[in-house]
């Protein structure tokens, strides 16, 4: 009885460090970071060289320009906050102790 429970607490020891891998690795600011940077990226592409047309409908504004720096500045925070502020490991997962 003792070797499956030992056995049972090494598996549900695994799994638990498995989640938290995931939960680190699927954390919404980076999701929202990269995506913001892709953008960003984009957008100041776009708003680099803009046609006349388009800086007449913006009333001689660069918007793409000013928005695609203003998306990167917004993702790169997200990211650098995920580096410096990393979620934290569930309870009892980091020290590999049983509860019981």
């Amino acid at each position: 009885m003792s070797e499956f429970r030992n056995d049972l607490h090494k598996e549900v020891s695994e799994l638990e460090r498995k989640s938290a891998t995931a939960a680190r690795l699927f954390d919404i600011r980076r999701i929202i970071g990269g995506l913001f940077v892709i953008y960003g990226v984009i957008v100041t592409l776009a708003g680099i060289n803009p046609s006349d047309a388009d800086l007449k409908k913006a009333e001689g504004v660069h918007i793409n320009l000013w928005t695609g720096l203003a998306m990167l500045v917004l993702g790169l925070f997200f990211l650098l906050w995920l580096k410096l502020r990393p979620a934290p490991a569930p309870d009892g997962a980091a020290d590999g102790s049983p509860d019981a």
